[in-house]
């Protein structure tokens, strides 16, 4: 296994978690976000904020199951306390009850309703999306000018969304990649946008000189 091939993906893996991998040695260790080995993937949130939106996600599965039990499919993803929520509902009263219920969920700032009147996704056009969502984030990952780790994927019915912590430039970018992948029918971006100067100081500083960082 060459080295780029290696690179592509361990990046890849870094975008969906915390993973240890080891195939024959082929993979590095991917432990909390850092990829030992020299690959560091960085999350722009706080701990803080990575950590509520984990909650936030797994408190709002669990009211919206005892709201509407299986009536419905949500599905609830969190990026800095903004909550985007996709899926089918059978009406418009449950589309806007499911956010009622989930705009009341702690931390919460901000909810971006996606869910579509329509009878429950099948299994063959969620597998679907899955490996369309897989496409986007290699292509996300191939762009040397962006840093795939700052992006999160989510495809439902044939729409990609984008959320992320990014700049004008990063966001029109990866867009680009996206609206350009196998399988993405739409692109909804649901960016927090940052300047360039702020990007610079949540980007890892250098070293200063005469020392080096080693990997623990």
């Amino acid at each position: 296994m060459n080295k780029q091939t290696i690179k592509h993906w361990v990046m890849l893996l870094a975008l969906t978690g915390s993973v240890t991998v080891g195939l024959s040695g082929c993979f590095p260790v991917i432990m909390g976000g850092a990829v030992v080995g020299g690959l560091v993937a960085t999350d722009r949130r706080t701990a803080g904020a990575q950590l509520e939106d984990e909650t936030i996600e797994l408190r709002a599965a669990s009211r919206i199951r005892d709201n509407l039990g299986d009536r419905v499919h949500v599905n609830v993803n969190s990026y800095n306390r903004r909550v985007l929520l996709t899926g089918e509902v059978p009406n418009v009263q449950d589309k806007l009850l499911v956010e009622q219920v989930v705009s009341r969920v702690e931390n919460v700032q901000s909810v971006v309703n996606e869910l579509a009147e329509l009878g429950k996704a099948t299994l063959a056009q969620r597998s679907s999306d899955t490996l369309v969502t897989g496409r986007v984030k290699a292509g996300l990952v191939d762009a040397k000018e962006l840093y795939a780790n700052a992006f999160k994927v989510v495809t439902e019915r044939g729409t990609t969304y984008l959320m992320g912590r990014v700049t004008q430039r990063e966001a029109d970018r990866a867009t680009e990649i996206a609206r350009s992948t196998s399988g993405v029918q739409k692109v909804v971006r649901v960016f927090e946008i940052i300047s360039e100067d702020e990007l610079r100081n949540l980007l890892p500083q250098p070293a200063p000189e005469g020392k080096t960082n080693t990997p623990l």
